[in-house]
């Protein structure tokens, strides 16, 4: 599941691939429920949110390297409020799935919506 958001300096896209859940299940010393509940209760660590949006990038298609200087230059430095509602985005698109709209009398993925 992609995720796409404007994080730094354009959009990117984040994916937290089953490989990507395991090293942030080590790095957290947590499963990945236990990080989901705690970021869904506001009751995360300050790194939880830095490594789902840093493994998230590198899970999307990122470089390692870039991933990182991403996250030191635009998540790390900037207000937690800035950065929970995308880190997040990340874990619940994982959890979820793409969310979804009513739209009059169908479901429409909020990724397929278009201005008509």
């Amino acid at each position: 599941m992609n995720h796409t958001a404007y994080f730094g300096d354009g959009e990117k896209a984040f994916a937290l691939t089953s490989e990507m859940i395991i090293e942030l299940e080590r790095k957290a010393g947590s499963g990945i429920g236990a990080i989901y509940a705690r970021v869904l209760a506001a009751q995360f660590h300050f790194d939880d949110l830095i490594e789902v949006i840093r493994l998230g990038l590198i899970g999307g298609g990122t470089s390692p390297e870039a991933a990182q200087k991403l996250v030191d230059t635009y998540a790390k430095p900037r207000p937690i409020m800035e950065t929970y509602p995308l880190a997040f985005d990340i874990l619940d698109w994982r959890w979820n799935g793409a969310p979804t709209i009513a739209n009059d009398h169908e479901q429409v993925s909020a990724g397929s919506l278009t201005d008509d």
